[in-house]
């Protein structure tokens, strides 16, 4: 693919996901190859978090950014939060000699954007990393003096979705002996675990870092099973808390659960995934709706304020799965929908642009 051929290809992918602005940083010095997508600012300033892992290439990359920045900007809306929705990605290099230094020129690159977009903890991402940005930009959440590591209120948010819908759909009171098949065990697969074993629930675990899963058979009393193994588990709840893309041409057929609940990302592959969950039988939460616990938790520093608007993630997805067996349609599209009466509208609903409204 040629440089013109690959250029239109953003473009296209920008256009059809409704990303609005897309902004590189490169300094070799500390190894720094960042992308920020801003997808829409209607609401507010975009916020987002700042991934570092490895990507294969830079247009993985950079499809990845644009990706989550339409999810933050659809999770910020159908919250009712006043914020858009961005993503920074930047692809980690395989030695990092100062790690301090580089997120410092990330913080730099921040505050170039004056206030555009603001970055939180993600995936590869710390709260130390946040401290560092902070060095350079106020442009940045999570860090040690403010809302710290949300990944305890994703991971309620997520408890509270597989409690939604296994009432919807296995007429479930309660999650006892309920049988949940973990993807992912690190910080918010972990501490949904935890809530899922203290409810009763039974676990099976995956992780590619064994000494994670490990820690869940001991503490959990979980199942371990390899982690190219974890889709074909029977359980009741698939829950995906890793990377993205898990549901896909390859595994949707390997599915024996009977609802996907999870923490990740962009879980769909594509739009038509979620249609062949579906037409399957297998209930899919929309992943912006059920992990957005952590967003919530950044956006309201108030903790009291975010733990109630995290439980009601359950009433959220209840009216989606209500609406979805009414229209008989995949309850991500019904998602879509309500996120775009909100994010297009044009009155917003009367929210604050200021992005510190929700922070006292």
């Amino acid at each position: 693919m040629t440089a013109a051929t690959r250029q239109d290809s953003f473009l296209e992918q920008a256009v059809q996901l409704g990303v609005g602005e897309l902004h590189f940083k490169i300094d070799q010095r500390v190894g720094l190859y960042a992308v920020v997508a801003i997808h829409n600012t209607t609401l507010g300033p975009a916020l987002g978090g700042c991934r570092c892992v490895n990507y294969p290439n830079s247009s993985e990359a950079i499809k990845d950014a644009m990706r989550l920045a339409r999810g933050m900007s659809y999770k910020s809306a159908i919250c009712k939060l006043p914020y858009g929705g961005g993503k920074s990605v930047l692809m980690r290099p395989r030695l990092m000699e100062d790690r301090v230094a580089y997120f410092e020129v990330f913080g730099e690159f921040l505050e170039q954007l004056g206030g555009r977009y603001i970055a939180a903890m993600d995936s590869g991402t710390s709260v130390e990393d946040m401290d560092a940005i902070a060095h350079r930009t106020q442009h940045v959440t999570c860090t040690s003096d403010q809302a710290g590591d949300p990944s305890p209120l994703t991971a309620l948010g997520v408890f509270r979705g597989i409690e939604a819908a296994a009432r919807f759909s296995l007429q479930r009171s309660d999650l006892e002996d309920l049988h949940v098949a973990i993807q992912g065990v690190g910080h918010v697969g972990h501490a949904l675990a935890a809530l899922l074993h203290e409810a009763g629930a039974r676990l099976t675990v995956a992780d590619h870092n064994p000494t994670l899963v490990k820690r869940c058979v001991d503490e959990f009393d979980a199942l371990a099973v390899p982690a190219q193994s974890i889709l074909d588990v029977e359980a009741d709840v698939l829950a995906p808390c890793a990377l993205g893309g898990i549901i896909n041409d390859n595994s949707i057929h390997r599915l024996r659960c009977a609802i996907v609940a999870g923490s990740a990302n962009n879980q769909l592959s594509t739009p038509v995934h979620g249609m062949q969950l579906q037409q399957l039988g297998i209930l899919y939460a929309p992943d912006y709706v059920i992990n957005a616990g952590g967003l919530i938790r950044v956006a309201i520093r108030d903790e009291q304020q975010a733990h109630e608007r995290v439980m009601a993630i359950y009433d959220t997805l209840y009216e989606i799965f209500e609406q979805a067996a009414k229209d008989e349609q995949p309850p991500e599209l019904v998602a879509d929908s309500m996120a775009e009466t909100i994010l297009y509208s044009n009155q917003p609903g009367g929210h604050s642009h200021d992005p510190m409204s929700l922070a006292g």
